[in-house]
């Protein structure tokens, strides 16, 4: 038990990060936080939320009924893009174009290896029914007919699907066509979920903005139908409905959130990098990298000035998802991490993990294989005293005989191959950490390292060593610290509208944002209000993102545009004409932070050395020094062991 003070006298705040391997719950109240970490329940995770809300309520104390702020992060839709278990969806597109999805960009997955191929489309051709209408950039150029309208909606409905979407030429410009299909479908079948693409992504690029809208048809009855359950087991339990997190970094109500199911496919790994930004911000590191390794996969993302850098989309299972982000970057590298020998007799780690149950070998519940977990067990980095929740023991000789086995098919010692296996791990999370600095133009070795998660803590050294990095800070919570970001992350919303415009002296952008903000305050009135476009020079086929004050003048913008493009490709063509692509405005209310009382009572460690953090183990390698920091963190350095 340790103290916190919550924030707001009275208030109790519930988080809950649904991950691979465990459900982690924390509960924040007068002035104390509770963790509490049960395993994953793959089949409904409801089960394993309702569980860990519960014993982390009655190791506070707290009844539900107390309850005032319920937040839940979980990976309900990435699943079941990863495991291909979303809804039947049907694609309504504009005649001719009703093969866009088969044939992407027209580039191949690998440059040189031409036997790969992409996954086949969400929307097979045999779902996708093509409208004769057209839009151009100037307006409509055919019309929708009545005639044409009824066509098309019977011959949705003869699909017997449970979802469609809609996705139309120029529909971001000129959304009337869209509209009145969706409000037809909508009226004549209740249950369908129907996904627009002028709802979903007004913005240009008819391939990423269709597939978008593809995929929020596609997860809409899954997220839906979990949604659905979890809202009623927590009124039976007497807890409040949970606020559900987005792959954004912000909350919206469980209502939003089963109407738009795109929105929430990053939403697991977005907990992890809020709280992860706000340790940062709140040591006043100017450049951090998180580094969130549970059981299962570990999530990475770039700090900047106390804020999570954002992506403009993602691509997960092969199919882009073209939505407003946090960028972050996951690689199958956990603590259940499986190890294996591969044909060639190399030693290989992942993807596959042991999961919730058996486990790994350490844990006594059945696995027989080994994984990253029992090679540290064998190492002696987990303790077997060490308490690693969901009543957990750790059994050394079964973690050893994982290993061993595997040893004697390599034909290295046992304490070589859990050397071998941790170091393979490792290595695949460095590669994430360069994705998100290196490629973006950061040093890494300028960076403060923030480690969390189960297995977090336990790799920090090693990983930083591989990037050159020399500081450390493992923050309080360590275990948990997603669950904990779930509650200090506030609501927030996001619009964005193509206006393709050239970007001058004398630019005006007051009549293209009037609509987005007043959108963005009729959302969240008490919100802070934030812009940025996505400008290019006139001729290029890619965008960068700038943050920019519309209040100031357009020059501004295009200095702001000319700087951000010499640092991510390390030359600006400062004179060359510049456009504004889209423009783009966020709403974000701000949540009570609970903020840490106390200090740890450790003494200065040099490393090799094994400290218990906040639900998870810390390993100080040698060369390392650890001392107590601020609110419960720990604070490692490189220095003479």
């Amino acid at each position: 038990m340790i103290d916190r003070a919550s924030g707001e006298s009275g208030e109790v705040l519930v988080g809950v990060d649904v991950g691979g391997t465990f459900t982690d719950a924390v509960v924040v109240g007068e002035g104390r936080l509770h963790l509490a970490k049960v395993p994953t329940t793959p089949a409904d995770q409801s089960v394993g939320v309702l569980a860990a809300v519960a014993a982390a309520l009655e190791s506070a104390g707290h009844a539900p009924s107390n309850v005032t702020h319920f937040a839940q992060g979980m990976t309900v839709g990435t699943n079941a893009l990863l495991e291909g278990k979303g809804a039947r969806t049907a694609l309504v597109a504009t005649r001719g174009f009703g093969d866009l999805l088969e044939l992407r960009r027209q580039t191949r997955p690998h440059l040189y290896r031409l036997e790969v191929g992409f996954p086949p489309p969400l929307v097979p051709p045999e779902r996708v029914v093509e409208v004769a209408e057209r839009a151009a950039p100037e307006g409509v150029v055919v019309p929708l007919t009545e005639d044409e309208l009824e066509r098309v909606v019977s011959a949705v409905l003869a699909l017997d699907v449970e979802a469609v979407a809609i996705g139309l030429l120029f529909s971001f410009a000129h959304p009337e066509h869209e509209r009145r299909i969706a409000a037809r479908l909508r009226a004549a079948a209740p249950h369908l979920a129907v996904s627009a693409s002028h709802e979903v992504l007004p913005e240009i690029r008819e391939y990423e903005r269709i597939s978008t809208t593809v995929v929020d048809a596609y997860l809409t009855p899954v997220i839906g139908t979990y949604l659905t359950g979890l809202a009623d087991r927590s009124a039976s339990a007497g807890l409040p409905a949970p606020a559900i997190m987005q792959s954004n970094g912000g909350v919206i109500p469980i209502e939003d959130a089963s109407r738009h199911a795109a929105w929430t496919v990053l939403s697991g790994p977005a907990g992890g990098a809020v709280a992860g930004a706000r340790i940062a911000a709140s040591r006043g590191d100017a450049l951090a990298l998180t580094f969130d390794m549970g059981g299962t996969s570990c999530d990475v993302a770039l700090v900047r000035e106390g804020r999570a850098t954002r992506a403009a989309g993602v691509e997960i299972a092969g199919q882009p998802l073209h939505l407003p982000m946090l960028d972050v970057q996951t690689v199958s590298a956990g603590g259940g991490s499986i190890a294996w020998r591969d044909s060639g007799g190399a030693l290989r780690v992942g993807p596959e993990s042991a999961g919730a149950r058996p486990g790994p070998a350490a844990y006594g519940h059945g696995g027989d294989r080994p994984t990253v977990t029992d090679a540290n067990v064998v190492l002696g980095r987990i303790p077997p005293d060490r308490p690693l929740g969901a009543d957990i023991t750790i059994h050394p000789d079964l973690a050893a005989a994982a290993v061993g086995r595997l040893a004697e098919h390599l034909g290295l010692p046992v304490e070589a191959t859990a050397e071998g296996i941790v170091r393979i791990a490792v290595e695949e999370m460095v590669r994430a950490l360069r994705r998100v600095s290196v490629e973006r133009g950061v040093d890494p070795r300028d960076a403060t390292l923030v480690p969390f998660g189960g297995a977090g803590p336990l790799h920090a050294c090693d990983v930083a060593d591989a990037l050159g990095a020399t500081r450390i800070l493992v923050p309080p919570a360590a275990g948990t610290l997603a669950a904990l970001g779930l509650i200090e992350a506030g609501a927030r919303r996001d619009w964005v509208q193509t206006v393709l415009q050239p970007l001058e002296r004398d630019t005006e952008l007051a009549a293209e944002l009037a609509p987005l903000v007043a959108a963005a305050r009729a959302a969240l009135p008490d919100g802070t209000i934030e812009f940025a476009a996505d400008c290019r020079y006139v001729g290029q086929s890619h965008a960068l993102t700038v943050d920019f004050d519309p209040s100031q003048a357009s020059s501004r913008l295009e200095e702001s545009f000319h700087a951000a493009h010499r640092e991510q490709y390390g030359a600006a063509a400062v004179g060359e004409p510049v456009e504004i692509v889209s423009l783009r405005v966020s709403t974000q209310e701000s949540q009570a932070v609970p903020q840490i009382r106390g200090e740890r009572d450790d003494v200065e460690v040099v490393g090799p050395a094994v400290l218990g953090v906040d639900g998870a183990t810390l390993w100080v390698a040698p060369g390392w020094r650890a001392q107590p920091g601020s609110g419960n963190s720990v604070l490692l350095e490189r220095g003479a062991a």
